[in-house]
């Protein structure tokens, strides 16, 4: 009887060997190449698994990679934003602490404007308003001003400081001829050397030694409207004629020239040559501004208030 065996022949360049296997070894035999059949399948089906998992891995590592990216960006976004806005709000801070102290800057300049203006009503010898308005402020500085304007083209105020008048405007006995003539000025006693100033703007219409007046050493200023005044009796001259001066200018020193029986300024103001009590331009001021007008009778004062009316601010205020 025949036996199944399994005949293995290798070939090899030394030639050829044959071996025979049983059947449990043809058994085992085909059992390996089964089982290393079935792990080739396997393992490649794993492979493949494996493959496939290492692409969703990576896939989703990417993923991952630029949500962080995204995530890092949008981080970044933020804080910048934050930072932006954490700097607005600083300047926001200090822009409504300089609005604060602004306003109360502003508060305080106005409280005090408030008081110069009712300080100015009392400059002005106004009685004082209930209320300071936008428009009655207007009213004021226009009067203020006009006040100002004639304060300085018309002779006012002292023309010489601290000395007492030892003489005034009108009949007097003269001291040194004699008799009784008329007196066109006012007289300050005054050591030789005290400051002499002009009362109001206005050109050098003479200055020099006037000996036919008896003046002596003389200025005579000629100013707004008509208006002249003479100061006399100087031991010195501080402008030249045709020089112009300002109120208040130094013009001169007081002295004892000409017609004179001691030290003193000789002062007059006249209008259109005819001479004037100088006591009412002495005493007039931005207070007093109406009474020049009703003190001094020798000027026609109605024909300047329609050239230019002098109450119309106050008027206007009093509706």
């Amino acid at each position: 009887m025949l036996q199944k065996k399994l005949v293995i022949t290798l070939t090899t360049a030394q030639g050829s060997r044959q071996y025979t296997l049983g059947q449990l070894a043809r058994y085992l035999l085909a059992l390996f190449l089964v089982m290393s059949i079935c792990s080739f399948f396997v393992s490649n089906l794993l492979l493949v698994k494996t493959t496939d998992d290492l692409d969703d891995l990576e896939q989703g590592i990417d993923t991952l990679t630029s949500q962080y990216e995204l995530t890092l960006g949008t981080q970044a976004l933020q804080k910048g934003q934050l930072n932006q806005l954490s700097s607005t709000l600083q300047d926001l801070t200090l822009e409504r602490d300089k609005l604060q102290e602004e306003n109360l800057r502003i508060g305080e300049l106005n409280e005090t404007l408030d008081a110069s203006l009712y300080g100015l009503e009392d400059l002005l010898g106004l009685p004082q308003s209930d209320e300071m308005t936008s428009n009655r402020a207007d009213e004021l500085t226009v009067l203020a001003s006009q006040r100002l304007y004639f304060l300085s083209n018309l002779p006012n105020g002292l023309p010489i400081q601290g000395i007492r008048v030892s003489d005034r405007f009108g009949m007097r006995m003269h001291p040194v001829h004699k008799k009784r003539v008329r007196h066109n000025g006012l007289d300050f006693k005054a050591n030789t050397g005290t400051p002499i100033y002009a009362t109001a703007d206005g050109v050098v219409e003479y200055s020099g030694y006037h000996k036919k007046s008896g003046f002596g050493n003389l200025i005579i200023l000629q100013h707004g409207l008509g208006f002249k005044t003479y100061y006399a009796h100087m031991s010195k001259l501080k402008v030249k004629s045709g020089a112009f001066v300002s109120k208040g200018q130094l013009i001169g020193l007081s002295g004892n020239t000409g017609i004179s029986t001691g030290p003193h300024l000789h002062y007059e103001v006249r209008h259109l040559f005819t001479p004037i009590d100088p006591e009412p331009f002495v005493a007039w001021n931005i207070s007093n501004f109406d009474s020049l007008f009703s003190n001094v009778k020798g000027v026609k004062w109605a024909s300047l208030r329609k050239m230019y009316p002098l109450n119309q601010a106050l008027q206007t205020a009093q509706q």
